[in-house]
């Protein structure tokens, strides 16, 4: 262990881990090295049979000796009985994570989240971390608190990683505003959940009787024309949900076969129409006052519910376990099985990433597996 010195902390490097640099003099005191580079003084100490770490400050405002003089008296009131940590002044004085989710949707969500991922974080913070953490002090939340969070959700890892995701990027957020002392967030202690990509396909047979249940629900009106012609044009175009659903005729050009989307998730694309996806958009009426191609039934909105149409239709087609996602899963599935390669799919479904198109990769091969099939029952069949 070297002693800390100014020349020795510029000289530390980052690695892909963080680091903690003892000091040789001060027991417990010691420079905390981020893989970003960034060095944080801390020191650690014993109270009542547990390891307690302080975060002094970051390097550069504070200098090596000042940041030894603090550890040096933090570890000597230690020595005393004294819970230094629960006597130090905590930054944000009295705000809550109530207080830290309402900044970050009023100042931060406007200028840095997309609409959608805005209202997706919005469910997350009312439903998932306000319950359990909304009148926690902001600079008292610690790794306990997160990781019970984290562990309550263990049954649905998906929903418990993206909260995880979303407390973490408010509590960095915590730091910038001095609401917590730097670089002690919780959440990037707590390991996530491993997730499962679930897949799931339509076949051909599964195709007809989806076409002929969203004919039924026309001719008897189990499902609004709305959310019949939103789930035709979402079997059709691979696209997301909420791309059909908030689609607006000026986003359409039927001349050229286009949808121009303004911001989807992954920004501004275009979505090429096949003729059948045209015809489903002449066939909707437009509404002289409504700029929606789908309007709902409140006056001025978009559709904005599909899963009620959704399960009706599901049940009288008889098909089961399938989601409205499932259905641009499917046409990627499609397009493999009729030749078209991965980066063709890719620009279709609007992914900026080759690696989000390469999970149907394995997709590909199904059409050699049918070819080898029928060559080997022709022998087969020769052969007796």
């Amino acid at each position: 262990m070297p002693k800390i010195t100014k020349r020795t902390v510029d000289a530390l490097a980052p690695a892909e881990k963080e680091r903690i640099v003892w000091d040789v003099d001060v027991k417990g005191f010691g420079v905390r090295v981020h893989p970003t580079g960034r060095k944080v003084y801390i020191v650690k100490y014993r109270h009542e049979g547990r390891s307690v770490k302080v975060t002094i400050g970051p390097h550069g405002p504070n200098t090596p000796a000042a940041a030894r003089a603090k550890a040096a008296e933090i570890v000597t009131l230690a020595k005393t009985g004294r819970d230094v940590a629960g006597k130090m002044p905590r930054k944000g004085g009295g705000a809550t994570v109530a207080d830290l989710a309402r900044r970050f949707m009023e100042e931060y969500a406007p200028g840095h989240l997309r609409p959608n991922t805005a209202r997706l974080y919005r469910k997350i913070i009312d439903n998932r971390i306000l319950p359990r953490l909304g009148k926690r002090r902001v600079g008292d939340v610690g790794k306990n608190d997160v990781a019970a969070l984290h562990h309550e959700m263990r049954d649905v890892p998906g929903h418990a990683n993206r909260t995880l995701s979303v407390l973490s990027r408010m509590l960095t957020l915590a730091e910038v505003w001095e609401m917590r002392p730097e670089g002690v967030n919780p959440c990037r202690h707590v390991k996530k959940y491993p997730e499962h990509r679930r897949e799931r396909f339509l076949s051909d047979d599964e195709y007809g009787r989806l076409g002929a249940a969203l004919r039924d629900a026309e001719r008897e009106g189990f499902a609004s024309p709305a959310a019949i012609a939103a789930i035709r044009l979402l079997m059709l175009t691979g696209c997301r949900s909420g791309e059909i659903m908030s689609l607006r005729w000026e986003y359409v050009d039927l001349d050229k076969g286009e949808l121009r989307l303004r911001d989807s998730k992954t920004g501004s694309k275009v979505v090429h129409l096949g003729e059948p996806a045209i015809a489903v958009l002449r066939g909707i009426p437009r509404l002289e006052d409504s700029p929606w191609v789908l309007p709902g039934v409140k006056g001025g909105k978009h559709i904005a519910y599909l899963h009620d149409s959704w399960r009706r239709v599901l049940d009288r087609a008889g098909i089961e376990n399938l989601r409205i996602h499932d259905l641009r899963h499917s046409f990627a599935s499609g397009g493999l099985l009729v030749g078209e390669g991965l980066p063709v799919i890719g620009k279709l479904l609007g992914h900026n990433k080759v690696q989000t198109t390469a999970r149907y990769a394995h997709l590909a091969n199904d059409p050699l597996k049918a070819a080898a099939n029928r060559i080997a029952g022709r022998i087969a069949d020769a052969a007796g």
